[in-house]
């Protein structure tokens, strides 16, 4: 199997654009450093191409290794044909490769083991050729034999049958047949263990899906379903069609005495050995392709939630709202250090809502406090008509938003949390961490397990290994699209970095406070164990600002610095040029690229890269997502009517539809059949978590607090 081309079919892409990337990744270059910094190479394919790229590589080459070890296996057992040896090597699927090893695995002891062991064997062949013009009774005695335990010709006939049960059952073509039917005309149906319980689940207390058909969410619904004992899940296959197809591939003679066993055969050798199998295949399949394409929404939204522009130049109060143990609030200054913390009790049971005003108005007065970061949890409704009220009585201009908390607890009673704030509780580090997520979405949420942010459906139930490494991967794009500032970087920010491992991460903090400030990217070097290969690979995302080199703080690679002074030169610039920004005309100036290419020996592609990175230095792509919104007042879901039109933000995004906050604390819904006067496949061809976008209410039931929200306006 040629790999490269494989990969290059899949992804529509040429073979030698797959070979060289497959070559770069082998002599350990990153994804983003080689979407950045090697387009020439690859053609310029992109992040998401070059992910699927690496997840399909690793698959055949685990692929190929199980077929190797396939094949040696049955040459041992002298049992390897041309034609098996062929259809294993052209095999593309591991489950392919396991039903053509099956007949010749290791078996523990099966009835059909104990049949070939009394030396039935033979007349199981008997049966199989369907040439004998005699009754099997009479074939049978011949294998009759008190030392082996086969007594009656009536055992003799059954040991024969489970023989060839099992043989029917080993069989590929048969198999992989079977699977293919069963998923294009099977059904999955699910009922309740208990119709008078009530529970989430209700609507699949009797229900039925073509299999083929079924969305994401229900399959993983019905599966968690299932997991807590509360729905029976089965996969009906087409049972008839199969045992016909059975019966048409073994029974090949019009015999009287072999046909009546051979259908028997067929019936026990599916119902026993082949149905609940199949079904395995078919669940695993379809929880495969649901938790794929949770995983791939979970992964859209959290990139849409990383990318969120940073709210800059602002002093943000910090505020976690809670009922029994109080609001803990901490205010942070511009560039994100805990000013002051406390905790005020507005809410129930204490309810000292003027003593917590009191403290509001001190503080906005003393530290400045212009943007008020209210976390979404328990008491947040009760704590954001305290801000309003607030608001309204005072004279300055302060506003709040609603910033989705999700995780904030899990890092406040970590690890990273307590060597931060050393000083502060759980509830003082939560606090910081939603006026600072507010301030730069991307640097606090690092911090935390990409899996608490809490961004999709379903995700504790799928394979947590698989979720886990394409949120890394998801992250580690995001930070290297943005790029990190060297001397002000966390350790949490630092280790996502293309080349940087959380010990190289470590060691490059423990240099900063040791020598000070990096004045340059070659300083790098001197770190710890930070080499050549790592520094080549992380250089290009790492800025300086202000440093000795003003190409430091752009995201040139030091490889190309020659190129990008000497194009600078050719064109009348100098470096200085840069961090004054002088070369707003840079790319009009530079427009025979092709010739420009050639006289400085650098690839177009990467050509083109330097240009626009000169002309904008270090500009960050999280300028262009939409803005947070802004409030300072507040509705209730009581205020809201039908056909009402109003701002929101997309909180979150499943196959069915979005969630949005239009102010009320309660999230509306808008359904997919909702989106788009035309046809809309998945949500995310229409919004992003974190899109502003206009709806209008469609319905409000205050009594399930469920807001059913339209876009076709």
């Amino acid at each position: 199997m040629d790999i490269s081309k494989v990969i290059a079919s899949e992804l529509g892409i040429r073979t030698a654009q797959a070979e060289a990337v497959i070559k770069l990744m082998d002599e350990g270059n990153t994804i983003p450093f080689i979407a950045r910094y090697r387009k020439e190479a690859h053609g310029g394919l992109n992040d998401e191409t070059l992910r699927n790229l690496e997840e399909r590589l690793t698959y055949l080459r685990n692929l190929q290794e199980r077929k190797e070890a396939v094949l040696k296996s049955i040459e041992e057992q002298d049992k390897l044909t041309p034609e098996l040896k062929k259809a294993i090597e052209d095999a593309m699927t591991l489950v392919a490769v396991e039903d053509l090893y099956r007949p010749y695995k290791q078996k523990r002891r099966t009835r059909a083991t104990v049949a070939k062991e009394k030396g039935l064997e033979g007349l199981a062949n008997i049966i199989y050729l369907q040439m004998t013009d005699k009754p099997i009774e009479e074939e049978a005695r011949a294998f009759l034999s008190e030392e082996k335990e086969v007594r009656t010709t009536e055992e003799a006939i059954q040991g024969a049958m489970e023989i060839l049960a099992e043989t029917l059952s080993d069989h590929a073509q048969y198999r992989t047949w079977i699977r293919e039917v069963t998923w294009k005309e099977g059904v999955l149906t699910s009922t309740a263990k208990d119709p008078e319980t009530t529970s989430v689940y209700e609507m699949y207390y009797d229900f039925q899906e073509p299999v083929a058909k079924m969305a994401g969410y229900r399959i993983l619904a019905v599966n968690r379903g299932e997991k807590e004992k509360i729905l029976t899940v089965k996969v009906q296959a087409p049972e008839e069609k199969i045992i016909r197809y059975l019966e048409k591939q073994w029974i090949v003679k019009d015999n009287p005495y072999t046909t009546p066993i051979l259908q028997a055969v067929c019936q026990d050798s599916y119902h026993r050995l082949i149905e609940d199998s199949i079904e395995r295949d078919i669940r695993n399949t379809m929880t495969e392709h649901a938790e794929n394409g949770a995983i791939e929404i979970f992964g859209q939204n959290l990139t849409q939630l990383l990318m969120q522009p940073p709210i800059t130049g602002q002093v943000v109060l910090g505020w976690d709202p809670a009922f029994r143990t109080g609001c803990k609030l901490a205010v942070v200054d511009a560039t994100g250090k805990v000013l002051d913390t406390t905790v005020i009790y507005p809410t129930a049971p204490q309810n000292k809502v003027a003593e917590a005003k009191k403290v509001l108005r001190e503080w906005i007065k003393k530290y400045g406090i212009t943007l008020i970061s209210l976390g979404n949890g328990t008491a947040s409704r009760e704590s954001e008509q305290v801000i309003v009220e607030l608001l309204k009585e005072m004279k300055q201009s302060v506003q709040y938003v609603i910033v989705n908390e999700a995780g904030a607890s899990v890092y406040s009673a970590s690890k990273l949390a307590t060597e931060e704030f050393p000083q502060f509780d759980v509830g003082q580090r939560s606090a910081a961490s939603i006026a600072r997520r507010l301030q730069d979405p991307l640097a606090e949420l690092v911090k935390i397990d990409p899996k608490s942010i809490g961004v999709g459906q379903y995700q504790h139930d799928m394979n947590q290994k698989k979720l886990g490494n394409v949120l890394s991967a998801v992250v580690e794009d995001c930070v290297n699209r943005v790029g990190v500032d060297l001397n002000t970087a966390s350790v949490s920010l630092l280790e996502y970095v293309s080349g940087i491992s959380k010990t190289l991460a470590k060691n490059i903090v423990a240099y900063r406070e040791a020598h000070g400030k990096f004045r340059n990217r070659t300083e790098l070097l001197r770190v710890e164990k930070l080499g050549p290969k790592a520094y080549e690979q992380c250089a290009g995302f790492m800025r300086i600002r202000g440093g000795d080199n003003p190409l430091d703080g752009t995201s040139v690679h030091p490889e190309s610095y020659g190129a990008a002074e000497k194009l600078l030169a050719k064109l009348g610039y100098k470096l200085a040029d840069i961090a004054s920004g002088g070369l707003i005309g840079l790319s009009l100036a530079a427009k025979d690229i092709q010739g420009l290419s050639r006289d400085l020996n650098i690839g177009e592609m990467t050509l083109k890269d330097i240009v626009k990175e000169l002309e904008k230095p270090a500009r960050d792509p999280r300028d262009e997502m939409q803005k947070p919104i802004l409030r300072s007042d507040v509705m209730e879901m009581e205020d809201l009517k039908e056909g009402m039109v109003l701002k929101g933000t997309v909180r979150n995004i499943t196959d069915f539809g979005a969630f949005v906050d239009i102010g009320v604390h309660q999230d509306g819904l808008v359904h997919i059949s909702q989106m788009s006067h035309g046809f809309v496949k998945h949500p995310l061809e229409v919004v992003h978590v974190g899109d502003i976008v206009d709806v209008a209410i469609l319905n409000v039931d205050l009594e399930k607090k469920r807001i059913q929200l339209t876009m076709k306006l």
